[in-house]
């Protein structure tokens, strides 16, 4: 049986235990980071006795909830001891009966009877550095040789929150609305204090010209944001920097690259050589929102 839990009823020991001991396991589930990035606007579905459980962040909109990934969020999802496509279907059907959805991400590891859109994700596994080096593309190894005058005169060095907001603020690209940027920001900073989140910076002649934010959990290090100063973007700082954290972390970490649908992004990605990891996704117009909640209401479904 499926039963839906408010956030102040979620049992969290139950919760987490079903999440770490998942074949799904994504950082991106736990307490600490739904906490920061829903800003605790979110609930779950739980199968019997926690033996499965499905987080559900929303938004809302003139009291009306919306389900809706949060930012920097990027895979949901269920989580079980062992996935189960029929398990995996009631959780599906549990969700689309009951709330207004506007975008939800599963995992890689979730499978379906459904039919449902895909998104790209990439990853790679742990492994001997020199061995993943090996793989990289001839355009990606190309591009980490650097200049002998950029060697000269550049170093990486670990920044803290403000100076990296400082830098952030200067080059951000891709987010539409001011709000976006504060949420952001927000959540980088929270992240930051708790200890989870490190930010790279790439220096040429003392000013940075490439940044990237990587959180860590015990056995992810994810790709949150890269940032560039657009003036050096042809100079491989970016490519420097991943490589960097690749290099110091690939023996005992996965990379997670947080993405990769945009064909300019999936490109870049894809010169590290990392495997295509797709998971399905939910997402409705507004057109398709509207029809939804009309038929959620006259059912008597909406939470």
């Amino acid at each position: 049986m499926i039963r839906r839990v408010k956030y102040k009823e979620i049992d969290f020991k139950k919760y987490t235990d079903c999440l770490e001991n998942s074949e799904q396991r994504k950082y991106s589930a736990s307490k600490d980071y739904l906490d920061v990035t829903t800003n605790k606007l979110w609930e779950v579905l739980v199968y019997n006795n926690y033996e499965a459980v499905m987080p559900v962040p929303f938004v809302l909109k003139k009291g009306i909830k919306i389900v809706h990934n949060p930012l920097m969020c990027q895979q949901l999802g269920i989580f079980s001891a062992k996935d189960d496509r029929k398990i995996n279907e009631k959780f599906l059907h549990f969700l689309q009966k009951n709330y207004l959805i506007k975008v939800y991400y599963f995992n890689e590891t979730n499978t379906f009877d459904s039919k449902l859109d895909t998104k790209k994700n990439f990853l790679l596994y742990p492994g001997n550095y020199t061995e993943v080096f090996a793989k990289y593309s001839p355009k990606r190894k190309r591009k980490l040789r650097l200049d002998d005058e950029v060697v000269q005169n550049s170093e990486i060095k670990e920044i803290s929150y403000p100076e990296a907001k400082k830098f952030i603020e200067a080059h951000v690209v891709g987010l539409d609305k001011e709000n976006d940027s504060v949420a952001l920001l927000n959540t980088l900073e929270a992240f930051y204090s708790l200890k989870h989140l490190k930010f790279l910076a790439f220096y040429y002649h003392h000013e940075i010209t490439n940044m990237i934010a990587t959180y860590s959990d015990y056995d992810t290090i994810a790709l949150l944001g890269t940032f560039n100063n657009k003036k050096y973007i042809k100079m491989a700082g970016a490519s420097t920097l991943i490589d960097q954290v690749i290099k110091e972390n690939i023996d005992h970490c996965i990379f997670d690259f947080e993405g990769g649908n945009l064909p300019s992004i999936e490109e870049f990605f894809r010169g590290f050589r990392p495997e295509l990891k797709p998971y399905t996704v939910i997402e409705n117009s507004q057109k398709t929102l509207v029809r939804n909640f009309a038929s959620l209401m006259m059912r008597g479904k909406f939470f």
